[in-house]
């Protein structure tokens, strides 16, 4: 086959590699509109179970990833000068430059064309018996036949802003900070042995309250330096270059599709879906997307069959984590719910967020329940039964 990858992330790239393990004959090129090394973002994370998939997939990416990520096996919460603890799965972290370019050096050893500062335009599609659009959220593929697609786009209530810190933490932490005009909060973790990863959001009262809806870029970072100065412990924040446009902030897109597929143009990754970072699932979505649609076009040769069967097994995955992360943001919408419980308390919610139960149960009584739960089987079940079914029904209400 003769391959187009629109869009040199990680999607784009580990799809490249896979179709060239599978069949060296094809013709592939990655087409990405940026200078090489020019990515934004700080590091992304991911836990033990992709790496499994990757190994898999390419034994020599996955080991090149895993060697150039840090690990971490317990959250830390800190809370009004408080800090909690808790032993959790392991994660990892990798610098976002760094596994691009693992993956790129990849595909180039394969066989692959990576091509670099080349715009490809949605009127005018390379000539190819396949174009994956890996353009990311705002995909200019997807735009140009947005009504086919049935594209929709949900803002989230709350703004937050991608920053990077010269401290590097040992753990995953949150930062909670009360102000004047309300809590702002912190999500950070290591991806390497210079940087961490601080992921700054607020409600948009707190947001404008603190003045940061109309600070300039260096005022706003001085502010949050100092209100996170526990958490920096003397070091500063960091924010994207000039060159990527500066820090902004943002509301969250959660972007869906009615189908993700027209003729030969499929689309894969943020393209084709998103979930809140707060679960921090965007990677792994986008390379789990690729090992399906790789799967597909190994197994069923008529192509039109294989890009149904892609989508329909990615949706259907897609399905639980979709609702952990609409959960988890509003686990986070809805802070002062749980944020003056005592801090073992508070941090339990904090990692049950992602349950569709909790949003309709007292927090102290969820959380009885869910020690409970850990003693009991049988409550376990009837909990893992009765979440699901409540949010349906809420949300078939809510809707009509």
């Amino acid at each position: 086959m003769k391959i187009a990858c629109v869009g040199g992330g990680p999607a784009g790239l580990y799809f490249s590699i896979l179709m060239k393990r599978q069949n060296p004959s094809h013709d592939i090129t990655v087409f990405e509109r940026n200078p090489a090394g020019s990515t934004y973002g700080w590091g992304v994370t991911y836990w033990a179970g992709l790496l499994d998939k990757l190994r898999e997939g390419d034994p020599e990416s996955a080991l090149a990833v895993s060697e150039n990520s840090v690990r971490w096996s317990e959250g830390v919460a800190q809370v009004g000068g408080q800090a909690t603890v808790h032993p959790g799965d392991e994660g990892f972290g990798i610098g976002r430059h760094r596994l691009l370019d693992l993956l790129a050096e990849r595909a180039r050893s394969l066989g692959v064309r990576v091509d670099f500062e080349h715009e490809v335009t949605a009127d005018r599609l390379p000539d190819a018996d396949l174009v994956v659009a890996a353009d990311g959220v705002n995909s200019a593929l997807r735009e140009r036949h947005a009504d086919h697609f049935g594209s929709e786009v949900e803002l989230g209530r709350n703004t937050y802003l991608w920053l990077g810190t010269t401290r590097v933490l040992d753990s995953f932490t949150f930062s909670f900070v009360e102000t004047e005009h309300g809590w702002i909060w912190c999500y950070a973790y290591p991806f390497g042995g210079e940087h961490s990863t601080c992921v700054v959001e607020c409600s948009p009262e707190t947001w404008a309250g603190l003045g940061l809806d109309t600070a300039s870029e260096g005022d706003g970072l001085a502010l949050l330096e100092k209100l996170f100065a526990d958490l920096l412990d003397g070091h500063g924040l960091i924010g994207r270059t000039r060159r990527e446009g500066g820090a902004q902030w943002l509301n969250f897109r959660t972007l869906t599709n009615r189908t993700w597929r027209r003729g030969n143009l499929v689309l894969i990754g943020d393209a084709a879906h998103t979930t809140h970072y707060s679960i921090g699932a965007g990677t792994t979505l986008a390379l789990e997307d690729a090992l399906s649609l790789a799967g597909a076009l190994r197994d069923i040769p008529d192509l039109d069959a294989a890009l149904a069967h892609y989508e329909r097994e990615r949706r259907a995955a897609l399905l639980s984590i979709q609702s952990a992360a609409r959960h988890s943001a509003q686990w986070y919408e809805n802070l002062p719910r749980y944020i003056h419980l005592p801090p073992a308390q508070m941090f339990a919610l904090l990692g049950q967020r992602h349950s569709p139960l909790l949003p309709y149960v007292p927090p102290q009584l969820y959380y009885r329940i869910d020690r409970a739960a850990g003693q009991l089987e049988a409550l376990r079940r009837f909990k893992r039964w009765l979440g699901p079914r409540l949010a349906r029904t809420v949300q078939a209400r809510s809707r009509r």
